[in-house]
C-alpha cells in the first residue's frame, strides 16, 4: 500500500477491549487502554511497497482487573454476561491529505438559532481556514467561514426542532481552506433540539424537550447479541431493536453500561429516539447483601470515603475513569439523540459522583446528568433516580430534583427454543404464559406507574428489551425471534403513559 504524495494513511479502531498494542512490518504505531473508545494511529511511516503485515496485541483482564468493563465476567451467571475480547467494533483505512479534518464538535442552540462548529485539523494549521455550509432538505440555508482554531456559528433560521414525532436532521459540510483551494471535505448532519428541565403547574420538575414538558419511557438495553456478544451481527439486527422499540410505541431507551458504535447512535438520530447514555461500570460491584438493602431497604453509603469498598481507592485508577468518562462524552457529543448522561449505575465504582456530576454539567451543560442511577443517591445531578423491583412502585419524599424510575420491572418468561441455557433462568417474577405476562405489565403500568405521572414522575425505564444468556425479562427473547408480549396491546398502555403528562 502506498499512501502517495502528500497524504497520510490513518488505522482506525472502533473499540478494542481492553488494553492493546499495533504494529506494522514490526514498528509499533501505537497503544491504547480503554475497551468502549475509538483510537486512530497513523501508520504511514510504517508502510512499505506491496504487502503489510498488521499485527494487534490485546490484554483483557475482564472482572479481576478495575478497569471499565461494564457486565463482563470470567464467570457469567444472573445479570452478568460472557466477557468480549479484543477487537469488538468495525476496524478501517482512511487515506487523507497531509492537513486534514479531524474531528467536528458540533453544539445546536435553539434559542439562538444557531450551530456551533468547532473543528479539529490533523497537521500544521497555519495558513488554513475552515467553511461550514448548513443545508436543509438538499438547499442551502447558511455558510459560515473563519479560523481553523476558532469557533464557527452557523445561522439555522426558523428552525425545524428534532422530536421522537418528527426527527429532522439538517445536513452539514466542512471544508479545509488553503490559498482558496479545498484541501479537505467532510460531511455530516445534526439536528435543532433542546433538553433540559421544567417545572409544571404543580411545581413538580419535568422532563423538557425544546422547552415542553415530555414524559420518557423506554427500554433498559444491554446491547448484547447470542451469535455477537458486543458486536451486532449486522446493521439489520442492531437497527432492529432500535425499531420494535419505536413500534410499542416508546421514545426512549437506556443505553445500559456499554457504548454502542455511533450508526446505532445515527439510527437513534434519524428514527427519532431519546437516548439516556450509561457510562461502562468499573471498580468493585457490591454482593447480594449489601444489593438486596438497597433495594429493600434503601441501604445508603456515603461514596466520598473508605473508596475500596468501590474499587475506587488507586488514584490512577480514577484517573482513568474520568479520562474514559471524558472520551465518552467528547465521542457522543454530536449524537443528537442523547440527552442524559449517567456516570454510576447501583453503586458499582461509584465515587465522588457528586463531584463527577458536577463536572460533568459544567463540560457540557447542553445535557441532563443521572448521578447515581438506583442507589447511593448523593443529591446530586438532575434526578431522584430510584430502581424499584420487588416491591410496589412509590414516590420517594421530593427534592429539588426530577423524579425518575431508571430501572423496574423485569417481568419474566421462558420460551422454549428461544434460550440460551435451558436449565437456567433470571428474572424478578416469572410467569407462564405470554398472556398472563401481558396481563401483568399492563396491570403494572395502569396501577403502579401511570398514577406517579401526576405525582412528579417524569420519566421510567422498563427491564429490558430482550433477554440476555439466562436474563430471561426481556420484551423480545434473545434471538429476537419471539414477541412475548402482544406488541398492540402494550403499545395502547404507552401512549396512555404519555397522555399522564398535565
Amino acid at each position: 500500500m502506498e499512501a502517495g504524495r502528500d497524504n497520510r494513511v490513518l488505522l482506525h479502531f472502533g473499540a478494542v477491549d481492553d488494553e492493546c498494542i499495533v504494529w506494522v512490518n514490526g514498528k509499533q504505531v501505537g497503544e491504547h487502554r480503554g475497551g468502549y473508545l475509538p483510537f486512530t494511529f497513523d501508520i504511514t511511516d510504517s508502510l512499505i511497497d506491496g504487502e503489510n503485515e498488521l499485527m494487534v496485541s490485546v490484554w483483557d483482564p475482564t472482572d479481576t482487573g478495575m478497569q471499565q468493563r461494564g457486565k463482563q465476567v470470567l464467570n457469567p451467571k444472573g445479570i452478568w454476561y460472557t466477557p468480549v475480547s479484543g477487537i469488538w467494533q468495525t476496524v478501517w483505512l482512511e487515506v487523507v491529505p497531509e492537513v486534514s479534518i479531524e474531528s467536528l464538535r458540533l453544539t445546536p442552540d435553539l434559542d439562538s438559532e444557531s450551530l456551533s462548529v468547532e473543528v479539529k485539523v490533523r497537521g500544521a494549521e497555519n495558513g488554513f481556514s475552515v467553511v461550514a455550509e448548513i443545508s436543509s432538505s438538499g438547499e442551502k440555508i447558511s455558510s459560515v467561514s473563519g479560523q481553523v482554531t476558532g469557533r464557527l456559528r452557523g445561522a439555522v433560521p426558523h428552525p425545524r426542532a428534532w422530536t421522537p414525532d418528527d426527527p429532522y436532521l439538517y445536513d452539514l459540510k466542512v471544508q479545509l481552506i488553503r490559498d482558496g483551494q479545498v484541501v479537505d471535505e467532510v460531511g455530516s448532519y445534526f439536528a435543532m433540539r433542546k433538553f433540559g428541565l421544567v417545572k409544571d403547574a404543580k411545581g413538580h420538575q419535568r422532563f423538557a424537550l425544546n422547552d415542553q414538558p415530555l414524559f420518557l419511557y423506554g427500554p433498559l438495553d444491554q446491547g448484547y447479541f447470542p451469535d455477537g456478544l458486543y458486536t451486532p451481527p449486522s446493521e439489520e439486527a442492531m437497527l432492529f431493536d432500535i425499531e420494535y422499540t419505536k413500534r410499542i410505541g416508546c421514545n426512549m431507551i437506556r443505553k445500559h453500561i456499554k457504548v454502542e458504535p455511533l450508526r446505532w447512535y445515527y439510527a437513534c438520530d434519524r428514527l427519532g429516539m431519546i437516548v439516556w447514555q450509561d457510562m461502562p461500570n468499573g471498580g468493585l460491584i457490591d454482593g447480594e447483601v449489601v444489593a438486596t438493602l438497597s433495594l429493600i431497604l434503601g441501604f445508603h453509603r456515603n461514596d466520598t470515603r473508605r473508596l475500596k469498598r468501590f474499587g475506587r481507592d488507586d488514584a490512577d485508577n480514577r484517573a482513568r475513569y474520568r479520562s474514559e468518562l471524558q472520551g465518552m462524552i467528547d465521542h457522543l457529543h454530536n449524537a443528537a439523540c442523547i440527552a442524559v448522561w449517567v456516570p454510576f449505575n447501583e453503586s458499582w465504582g461509584q465515587f465522588q459522583s457528586a463531584d463527577v456530576a458536577k463536572w460533568v454539567k459544567t463540560y457540557d451543560p447542553t445535557r441532563l446528568v443521572d448521578h447515581a442511577s438506583g442507589w447511593f443517591d448523593q443529591g446530586a445531578g438532575d434526578f431522584q433516580s430510584k430502581h424499584i423491583y420487588f416491591k410496589k412502585l412509590k414516590r420517594p419524599t421530593p427534592d429539588k430534583r426530577a423524579f425518575v424510575i431508571s430501572e423496574f420491572g423485569g417481568y419474566s418468561l421462558k420460551v422454549a427454543g428461544h434460550l440460551w441455557d435451558e436449565k437456567k433462568k433470571f428474572g424478578y417474577r416469572f410467569y407462564e404464559t405470554s398472556e398472563a405476562l401481558t396481563d401483568a405489565y399492563l396491570s403494572l403500568l395502569e396501577k403502579e406507574l401511570k398514577p406517579l405521572i401526576s405525582q412528579g414522575l417524569a420519566a421510567a425505564v422498563y427491564t429490558q428489551t430482550t433477554d440476555v444468556e439466562i436474563e430471561i425479562n426481556g420484551y423480545l427473547t434473545y434471538d429476537r425471534k419471539v414477541e412475548k408480549m402482544d406488541a398492540e396491546k402494550i403499545k395502547r398502555a404507552h401512549a396512555e403513559l404519555f397522555g399522564g403528562l398535565t
